[in-house]
């Protein structure tokens, strides 16, 4: 009986409806997964496609290019056998794994549980899966689902592994990121693996995809829970691991629980089938380990070989802290929206607040510095201090830059409506003169993105949009925003993270400064608004959590400052609807995750 199983993990980088680049990616990875021996190769869901695809899926000319494609997979599955997710159409549509070996689909799983919140709608396009499939591969048994379908303690790991006797479950997933998710996750795969006393295979897309961002770490958990590998967070990586399947059954057998449950299902009306798959490739001699790190041409199989509790935690040599998972998050997801939209390069204002300054350190490491260009447009209320550490910024991260004074524009625009303002607001900046400014702004750069295809970045933070303290057209002009989801106070954390990590890279006076628009003399974002540690507090309670003013008080803070922010969020959501898209970072962002009606006259009683 065969011992180890070689497992060869595929974390790929899917584009939504871009066919031939995902096809080309698939095949590179079965070549290599082939050319060193492994059993089986397992790529993210809806691998094919890229995900979510959306109301693509209503296409049949969609649908169709996609069996095309799992046609040329299925092609390059001689000795070895390949685990894919695509778009399966019976009579109705399915979100599906092909199970494909020696260039035949030796069975097709259909997603059984469809997620229908936050982000997801897959109601909207798929069916639910019925039929539970193990596959008997040299007397080695596993079995496949999707995403979800493992969320569930009774859902189909459970069927697999203890009605069906599988000893791996392969996981094929496109699990979005948010704080917190990867360890959620993690503790969701342990629980899995320790009660069914079962190898967990779990295989996660990464990369951007709109709003979302996919973080990847692919993961192999034992039986036991413990982590035998884990794969590099928020980047294309792959693994190879040699798994000793025996470990699993030595543990069912001293476990009562195990042995409880299965007399439970085996006497159930539970149906499942099993299927068996003959590969006679000459089988691997000594185990092996290795991944992105060892060059595929140049590894030596003879000098590798590892135990399997050496393995240290990578994840923690990858991402120190939050701050770190969060600006790969962004610098991931602003790169792919930016290049899988055919832009090269970007340009936003700089003007020298700590909100822009991280966006342009986020664009930086995105494109590269050459690619990057910041624009100062001053005023007559910028300070000096403002201009000086703008300039300072864009010496130490190396980007370019343009100065356009918008002095003499405001002063035309003023002039030209003289005989249209109120006369009684013609010797002070109000509202309408503030905003004027910030429009102005967004014309020059929404210009200069016409003229050189450059993508415009909006540089508004989760705080500012959530309560309207922002420009409809003027500072919230841009076709993608990187810190949409982020709060003020986050945007501080990650800010000196950067700074210790990268050499004050960010220069000091930009964080320490009072946060101002500078639209008019001696102006400070505490003039409308709470502090941001108290605002951010309250925002998340009422737009995460869905508090109301009363639960919100109850934390203890003054009734009147309550009631004011949920006034200012709730009349601001028609500005929203006209932002751009941004990366989702927390559990509830705006757009897909919270989508409130623009006429809405609830109101909660103060």
């Amino acid at each position: 009986m065969q011992k180890f199983i070689r497992l060869y993990c595929a974390q790929i980088n899917s584009t939504v409806g871009d066919f031939k680049n995902n096809f080309e990616k698939i095949s590179y990875h079965i070549y290599q997964a082939k050319k060193h021996s492994c059993d089986i190769i397992a790529f993210p869901e809806l691998a094919i496609t890229g995900y979510p695809p959306e109301d693509l899926i209503l296409k049949p000319a969609f649908i169709q290019k996609n069996y095309e494609y799992l046609e040329k997979i299925k092609d390059i599955s001689e000795e070895i056998v390949v685990v894919v997710g695509f778009i399966n159409k019976e009579i109705e549509v399915y979100n599906s794994a092909a199970i494909l070996h020696n260039k035949k689909i030796v069975s097709i799983y259909n997603k059984q549980f469809l997620p229908n919140y936050s982000v997801f709608d897959e109601e909207r396009y798929f069916q639910q899966g019925k039929k539970n499939i193990v596959f008997d591969l040299n007397n080695i048994i596993f079995g496949v689902n999707i995403c979800e379908d493992i969320y569930y303690s009774s859902g189909p790991t459970q069927l697999q592994a203890i009605l069906g006797g599988a000893v791996l479950i392969i996981n094929i997933s496109a699990s979005p990121y948010h704080i917190k998710k990867i360890s959620e996750r993690e503790k969701m795969l342990f629980t899995r693996a320790v009660d069914n006393r079962v190898n967990i295979f779990y295989v996660n897309l990464v990369g951007g995809q709109d709003e979302l961002v996919f973080d990847g770490t692919s993961t192999l958990i034992n039986e036991k829970g413990q982590i035998l590998y884990r794969a590099k967070s928020f980047e294309e990586d792959y693994f190879i691991f040699d798994l000793d399947t025996q470990e699993a059954n030595m543990a069912r057998i001293q476990d009562a629980k195990f042995k409880n449950q299965r007399d439970i299902l085996t006497n159930s009306d539970k149906n499942l089938e099993i299927i068996k798959i003959n590969n006679k490739k000459n089988k691997q001699g000594k185990k092996i380990n290795f991944n992105s790190n060892n060059n595929f041409d140049n590894l030596n199989l003879k000098k590798t070989s590892y135990k399997f509790f050496e393995i240290k935690d990578l994840y923690k040599q990858n991402i120190s802290s939050t701050e770190e998972e969060i600006f790969k998050a962004l610098v991931l997801g602003t790169r792919d929206f930016i290049i899988k939209n055919g832009f090269k390069k970007i340009v936003f204002g700089l003007s020298g607040g700590i909100d822009s300054a991280l966006v342009g350190v986020i664009s930086a490491f995105a494109i590269g510095p050459e690619n990057v260009t910041a624009v100062l447009m001053p005023s007559m209320f910028s300070s000096k201090e403002s201009i000086n550490d703008s300039l300072k910024l864009i010496k130490n991260i190396k980007i370019n830059h343009i100065i356009v004074s918008i002095k003499e524009i405001y002063n035309s625009y003023i002039s030209n409506l003289k005989d249209n303002l109120d006369p009684k607001n013609i010797n002070y900046i109000n509202i309408t003169k503030e905003n004027l400014q910030a429009r102005i702004r967004g014309n020059i750069l929404m210009a200069l993105s016409n003229e050189y295809n450059w993508l415009v970045l909006a540089t508004g933070n989760k705080s500012e949009i959530s309560v309207g303290y922002c420009t409809l057209y003027g500072d919230m002009v841009g076709g993608f925003s990187p810190i949409k989801d982020i709060y003020k106070t986050m945007v501080y954390r990650i800010s000196q993270f950067l700074n210790i990590k990268y050499k004050n890279i960010i220069p000091k006076e930009i964080i320490k400064k009072a946060p101002s628009a500078e639209l008019k003399p001696n102006q400070k974002d505490q003039d409308k608004l709470p502090p941001y540690d108290i605002l951010d507090q309250i925002l998340k309670l009422y737009i995460e959590e869905d508090k109301d003013y009363k639960e919100i008080v109850s934390f203890g803070f003054d009734i009147k400052t309550v009631l004011n922010v949920i006034d200012m969020v709730d009349k601001s959501e028609y500005k929203r609807r006209q932002g751009s898209p941004g990366i989702k970072i927390t559990q509830k962002a705006f757009g897909k995750d919270r989508r409130y009606p623009i006429t809405n006259c609830f109101k909660l009683e103060g």
